[in-house]
């Protein structure tokens, strides 16, 4: 598919409302200076229906945004991680109820803050084992360091846990996650957390294979995801972007420059937050999944076992809203639940934004977003470099604007 020419007719969408994309995006963030450039994709029944180019992947160097610039992922790395494990459920290696120290050993006898401060915390033992199922649904008890919210999280910032210091590894970050207390026994809350980078870890134990590799041999090469990778390659290299944040004036400032990258020569391969990525390679994952786990003959996951993955698997069917710890979220948390890596839209009237019931999706740090609506056959795609990705609704704006292009 990527890229055709976009026929929005084609598809029974409206070209004019489409047209609203692109100008949104220039007056309300692109000519004020508020992001550098962006990229957004429509399609509908794997047709594309819509591509917006717009603006500078490099600010500093006046260069142009363009269809296949290399952008920090971030965590839309999450579903790619997910999905990947999956596929070893799917060959029997292990069940979502697994204790997790099973294959990490050194995680035996997971203890719960209950008071005090690092490096002297008060702990009572876990209400139960934490399971495989708690890392994809983020109900591990585990943290972020960026959180800022707990005493747990300045023990991750204390220690680096999970940061990609020189020569660190997955391998490092369970041995320091073993001695530290969780914030809430497994099950009874829920976090966003290093969850997914564990998983990462469990598919090297499980697999016997390294992380990437894993990833490349299931996914990106039965997909044709060649610009996919934890760190870019000497030909990348003229097309990665430049990432920025706000400073107190709201102007942007240069947060990590495409050509002294802190993404260069990584060991630490986070499955939670690490990949690069394009649209065009983005997309081929999003299109399989909605073909159900397949792709032009290349099968990755099975229909069921997607589904599965997708549904909500909060709590006696809560939403995030009544049962997240954190502040902190790649979304609006009312009406929205959680699965096996995806976030999943439970009621849009809630929610207060019209992609149907049964829609998936994430985003990524640096204003990256995706989702897929298998209602309207509908896949968006966005994509920017702005940290944090919670300074901008983009979702929400996009969200608007393209389900009132639906005939």
């Amino acid at each position: 598919m990527a890229w055709e020419d976009p026929d929005p007719r084609a598809v029974a969408m409206d070209r004019r409302q489409l047209a609203r994309i692109d100008e949104h995006l220039n007056a309300r963030y692109l000519e004020p200076g508020k992001i550098p450039g962006c990229l957004t994709v429509v399609t509908r029944r794997d047709r594309l229906a819509h591509l917006q180019v717009s603006g500078l992947r490099d600010v500093e160097r006046n260069l142009p945004m363009t269809e296949d610039t290399l952008f920090r992922i971030y965590s839309m790395t999450k579903p790619v991680t997910s999905v990947a494990l999956m596929t070893l459920w799917e060959q029997g290696r292990f069940t979502l109820d697994d204790p997790v120290d099973r294959y990490l050993p050194e995680w035996r006898n997971l203890q719960v803050r209950v008071g005090g401060s690092w490096p002297l915390f008060e702990t009572r033992p876990a209400q139960r084992p934490m399971r495989i199922r708690d890392l994809l649904c983020h109900t591990s008890g585990l943290t972020y360091d960026f959180l800022n919210a707990t005493n747990i999280d300045h023990a991750y910032r204390s220690l680096g846990v999970g940061r990609a210091a020189p020569g660190y590894t997955l391998d490092d970050m369970a041995l320091q996650l073993a001695d530290l207390p969780l914030e809430f026994s497994p099950g009874e809350r829920w976090n966003y957390s290093l969850a997914t980078d564990v998983l990462g870890l469990l598919i090297e134990r499980i697999s016997g294979r390294g992380f990437y590799e894993y990833l490349r041999q299931s996914i990106f090469e039965p997909l044709d995801m060649y610009d996919t990778g934890f760190s870019p390659r000497d030909d990348q290299l003229g097309r990665f972007a430049a990432c920025y944040t706000r400073n107190s004036d709201k102007q942007l400032v240069l947060q990590d420059d495409p050509q002294h990258s802190q993404f260069y020569g990584r060991t630490f391969h986070s499955g939670g937050g690490g990949l690069l990525s394009t649209a065009r390679d983005y997309l081929q994952f999003c299109r399989m999944l909605a073909h159900g786990g397949t792709l032009n003959g290349q099968r990755i996951l099975g229909r069921k076992t997607l589904e599965m993955m997708v549904a909500n698997h909060l709590p006696g069917g809560a939403d995030l809203a009544g049962l997240s710890l954190s502040g902190f979220s790649e979304t609006h948390n009312e009406g929205v639940g959680f699965g096996l890596g995806f976030a999943r839209k439970l009621d849009p009237v809630r929610n207060g934004f019209p992609a149907s019931p049964g829609t998936y999706y994430w985003g990524g740090l640096a204003s990256t977003l995706f989702w897929v609506d298998p209602q309207e056959e509908l896949t968006v795609l966005f994509f920017t470099q702005l940290i944090p990705s919670s300074t901008f609704n983009f979702r929400g704006q996009l969200e608007a604007i393209i389900y009132a292009a639906l005939d």
